[in-house]
């Protein structure tokens, strides 16, 4: 096993802030219709003593491979401390420094993470979608469920690709 995939697994051994955060400031969603993959990340702020506005925490829930999973991790420990301002400059290369260099498929997935990211930190100027969800939904999971019949369930069914894709 390479340096590169024992971090991926030792992160989703391990993740670090992962779940919903309760009384987060801010959250923001991204999703990659390439793969399927969905991330969610909620970041909560304090101010420092100079009075700036600092990340204090951040969390992640995703639906996605171990490298989404592995980079969301390390992401989440690498903006705390920071302002709005430094974690805005920091690239999905950036995100995913701890782990190493990832393989080009997987680029997509430090991309996933810096997208759900700037979701959380740049508030969106225009009106929020209408989503067919419950009033209260806060995960994702939740977010699947339709808001007619909250006990219907979702049914994930993963595709075998064909001889032609």
């Amino acid at each position: 096993m390479n340096d590169l995939q024992q971090k991926i697994e030792d992160a989703v051994s391990h993740p670090k802030n992962l779940g919903e955060m309760v009384g987060a400031d801010a959250v923001g969603t991204a999703g990659s219709p390439g793969c399927g993959d969905m991330l969610r990340m909620w970041v909560k702020f304090k101010e420092d003593p100079e009075g700036r506005k600092i990340i204090d925490r951040a969390t992640f829930q995703t639906f996605g491979c171990e490298t989404a999973i592995a980079v969301a991790s390390v992401a989440t420990e690498l903006v705390a401390g920071k302002t709005v301002e430094e974690a805005l400059l920091m690239s999905s290369n950036d995100l995913s420094a701890p782990l190493g260099a990832l393989p080009p498929m997987k680029i997509h997935c430090a991309q996933l993470v810096e997208s759900a990211l700037r979701s959380a930190l740049v508030p969106s100027t225009a009106p929020e979608p209408v989503v067919e969800a419950p009033a209260q939904a806060h995960s994702l999971r939740d977010s699947f469920k339709p808001a007619s019949d909250p006990a219907q369930k979702v049914q994930i069914v993963f595709k075998t690709p064909s001889a032609s894709a």
